[in-house]
């Protein structure tokens, strides 16, 4: 196939954002380095682990090369201990995508964390929304009835956001449950009462592929993981201080090792269990875009190659009409 280096125009081509989302696994920074390689673009990583410092294997970072081949935004910028929310990544992306966007580049968001990219495009809900005291008390709950009792009140008063929150994820849970007892509404009629749209338009391309073939990919990068020395990784973050129950490290591939190096599990068990668990995270990641408005969906093959789909990426997004929220819902800052 024919490689050609597409020129932008400044006053119409370079206002588009271009984002690429998918499960994990299924090939997104492969795709994206070859579109790097044709287009001039900055990337703006939506991942909600990439974004700190000292988890490189297990997060299954951009390479230091392709990074300093290609600007990268939002990769190793905090420690693991630094707390991180897909509002504070919305407000600082669109900063960036202006940034990006005045050095006649294309803002080309990529990733797999599905409320970091709503929230990017489509806005979040105000963040004052919070009570020490109440958190608290909810934590202590947690503590005392489980992880599960918590999500059942959840579905009983805010089935939307339940939809969307993992049985054991605690942080979104009480989050979740912390803006319903203080506000007397759920989080999500706070999501679709205070939208903010982004101020520029976009266009979204999914990657999608058969579960079986998605699923042996997970597998065998798992594998690579261990082989590249996740174990050795997981062992050096937990020797610089950093504590096992930060949500950070509450991450697939981490909590899983970290059991294994407490001598919980034995090198096999927690191998499986990062296999088992990746590919459950995919399965969540496939039902959460799948519900995404206004995604254009390529399916890929199991042996595909990365720089035929970049090329008809760059192909859709030259001939794709933007999507463009309504001026009047639009907030230019």
């Amino acid at each position: 196939m024919k490689h050609t280096h597409v020129t932008m125009n400044a006053t119409t081509e370079r206002q588009v954002v271009l984002v690429l989302l998918g499960p994990t696994g299924i090939g997104k920074t492969a795709i994206s380095r070859h579109i790097a390689q044709r287009v001039p673009v900055e990337i703006i990583s939506a991942d909600s682990r990439q974004i700190y410092k000292y988890m490189d294997i297990g997060t299954d970072k951009p390479s230091e090369e392709f990074r300093r081949e290609v600007p990268h935004h939002f990769v190793d910028m905090l420690p693991p201990d630094v707390p991180f929310s897909a509002g504070e990544f919305a407000q600082q992306a669109r900063k960036v995508v202006r940034e990006i966007q005045e050095r006649n580049r294309l803002p080309f968001v990529v990733g797999g964390s599905g409320l970091y990219i709503r929230a990017l495009l489509e806005g979040f809900f105000g963040q004052d929304i919070k009570d020490e005291a109440v958190r608290q008390h909810l934590y202590r709950r947690v503590e005392r009835e489980g992880a599960e009792a918590l999500y059942a009140e959840l579905q009983q008063v805010d089935p939307e956001s339940a939809a969307h929150i993992h049985p054991r994820n605690v942080k979104r849970l009480v989050r979740a449950l912390e803006v319903y007892h203080i506000s007397g509404k759920p989080l999500s009629y706070w999501h679709r009462q205070q939208r903010d749209p982004a101020p520029f338009p976009y266009i979204k391309i999914g990657l999608s592929m058969a579960r079986p073939a998605l699923y042996e990919r997970i597998n065998q990068r798992v594998e690579a993981m261990f082989d590249a020395g996740l174990i050795e990784e997981t062992r050096r973050l937990l020797e610089m201080g950093f504590s096992p129950e930060l949500n950070a490290l509450n991450t697939v591939g981490y909590k899983e090792t970290i059991q294994f190096l407490q001598n919980e599990l034995d090198l096999y068990t927690c191998v499986e269990l990062v296999k088992r668990n990746t590919r459950r995270y995919a399965k969540r990641q496939f039902t959460w875009f799948r519900a995404e408005k206004n995604v254009h969906w390529l399916d890929l093959p199991p042996d595909y190659d990365p720089a035929a789909i970049a090329e008809q990426i760059i192909e859709w997004w030259r001939m794709l009409e933007p999507v463009m929220p309504p001026a009047s819902e639009r907030t230019v800052d």
